[in-house]
């Protein structure tokens, strides 16, 4: 029986080149596309995929929280992170997320085949670049501590994202439906917990970490 994929990537492109690829395998079978995270959740739900490859850095709900999401509702599905960074802070939160598997766009389209046959045997797949940055961070005991944006809630993430793309607090506040007077609040309590006294900082801040690019 084949195995039912989900592709998810903001980029029609992108999604068309690995439906093409995807759909010469004999044992996968492309059963829809969705172009963010809030389209995967909605799919996801209606078809129930074995796997979802899932771009990390999308608009509106990005890769991470659709990945929570989705895991959360249907634990059979696997999820696999495709991603342009090999950052430790992506492969961090979309393992914590509940991904199985994580490969940059770099990588042949090979190991994304044998990234979904790994994940579907019940293993974890890791590109060898991503696997580097883990073990790194393994060996040099970071993953005893918490990174700050783990600490941040799905909305709190959402509005540093939008303050890092440069929308004003009553822009940001018609787009959530909140008061202004929230969402000031709101950027103080995402300040606080990542440390930071500055706008700039938290624009910094989230470049570095990759929750928006540097450009898109």
């Amino acid at each position: 029986m084949a195995v039912r994929i989900l592709l998810v990537d903001d980029h029609q492109i992108v999604r068309e080149g690995l439906r093409a690829l995807l759909e010469k395998q004999s044992d996968m079978e492309v059963i829809d596309e969705a172009q963010n995270g809030k389209e995967a959740i909605k799919l996801a739900r209606q078809l129930k995929p074995d796997v979802v490859v899932m771009d990390v850095n999308m608009p509106d709900t990005d890769g991470i929280d659709a990945t929570r999401r989705i895991i959360k509702e249907l634990s059979g599905t696997k999820i696999i992170a495709l991603s342009m960074y090999p950052k430790k802070a992506f492969a961090a939160e979309m393992l914590r997320a509940g991904a199985s598997g994580y490969v940059l766009k770099e990588n042949t389209f090979d190991e994304l085949v044998k990234a979904i046959k790994t994940v579907m045997a019940g293993e974890i797949y890791l590109c060898a670049k991503v696997a580097s940055v883990v073990v790194d961070d393994y060996v040099h005991g970071l993953n005893t501590e918490e990174a700050p944006a783990s600490q941040l809630t799905e909305r709190e993430r959402e509005v540093l994202k939008m303050l890092a793309d440069g929308k004003a607090s009553k822009e940001i506040a018609s787009i959530i439906d909140m008061s202004v007077q929230t969402v000031d609040v709101c950027r103080r309590q995402i300040m606080d917990k990542l440390g930071v006294e500055s706008i700039a900082e938290l624009v910094k801040y989230a470049i570095r970490e990759g929750i928006t690019p540097l450009d898109d």
